[in-house]
């Protein structure tokens, strides 16, 4: 049996430790992936804030095992995947607009 298989589902944790352009670990809590004109996005909330500012980022593929997340600069990409989480989401999460 592996060891992964001994935590419960809802225990596992949501949290993604990510560096930044500074070389500082920040933790975010991971929220959804969404797929937006043949790309993938994460969608993620800082864990250790008290912001409720979502964060969206590009998923770029490098290999089977290792991908890296860019910053997505494009307005409106930004705007239309954080559509498609706010839908996604509209009967669990409460949004400021």
């Amino acid at each position: 049996m592996e060891h992964e298989d001994l935590i419960p589902e809802e225990e596992e944790a949501s949290i993604l430790t990510l560096t930044d352009e500074n070389g500082e670990e920040v933790d975010f809590e991971y929220m959804d992936c969404i797929e937006y004109q043949g790309k993938e996005y994460l969608v993620l909330m800082p864990a250790d804030e008290e912001s409720s500012e979502i964060v969206i980022l590009e998923i770029e593929p490098v290999d089977e095992e290792n991908e890296n997340y860019l910053s997505v600069t494009d307005e409106a990409t930004l705007e239309a995947v954080y559509a498609i989480f706010k839908e996604k989401f509209q009967d669990i999460l409460t949004f400021e607009d």
